[in-house]
């Protein structure tokens, strides 16, 4: 079948030869003309992108998630009033761009409204995780928090002091 099917009185010029597309050099970038016998492409053919990011190694928490009794303190400030512990967490996260009270009061609210407080701190873990490059585990920072909110808490307060923060006055001691 000819590329062009129909006589045109520019072409009468032309050799009788069937005209034929151009043909170009195939680029990497470029989709090929004819799809027949093509193997559709996989994420496992894609090449690298140079521009992303290369993973970095994770590390192990500091304490295990059910070491609470580790600090006693903050095991009963956690139980009786999470959102004092929250509070502070957020702001060591934010790097000081929200305070402990109002992270802790946007905490205590969704806790009082829909109960699902543990929705919001996940993010918090996540965040943090990301900036100390600790592993995710034991299960994925959702499940930690919907699971064992209290837990997870004393976990990431006792992960930034071991970090270094001093918890009990913000972010301008670190």
């Amino acid at each position: 079948m000819n590329y062009y099917s129909h006589q045109d009185a520019t072409f009468s010029s032309l050799p009788s030869a069937p005209l034929q597309p151009p043909s170009l050099p195939p680029s990497p970038t470029s989709f090929p003309v004819s799809f027949k016998h093509t193997l559709m492409a996989t994420p496992a053919n894609f090449p690298q992108n140079p521009c992303e990011p290369k993973p970095h190694s994770t590390v192990g928490w500091s304490t295990g998630l059910c070491h609470c009794c580790n600090d006693i303190s903050i095991c009963c400030l956690t139980c009786w009033c999470p959102c004092i512990t929250f509070g502070r967490i957020a702001e060591m996260v934010d790097r000081g761009s929200t305070s402990c009270g109002i992270s802790g009061a946007i905490y205590l609210a969704i806790l009082c409204v829909t109960g699902c407080s543990c929705l919001y701190s996940c993010f918090y873990r996540t965040r943090m995780r990301g900036q100390f490059l600790l592993e995710e585990r034991p299960l994925s920072d959702c499940c930690t928090h919907c699971l064992c909110e209290q837990c997870a808490l004393c976990q990431e307060y006792r992960e930034l002091q071991h970090q270094g923060f001093d918890m009990s006055f913000g972010i301008s001691n670190k």
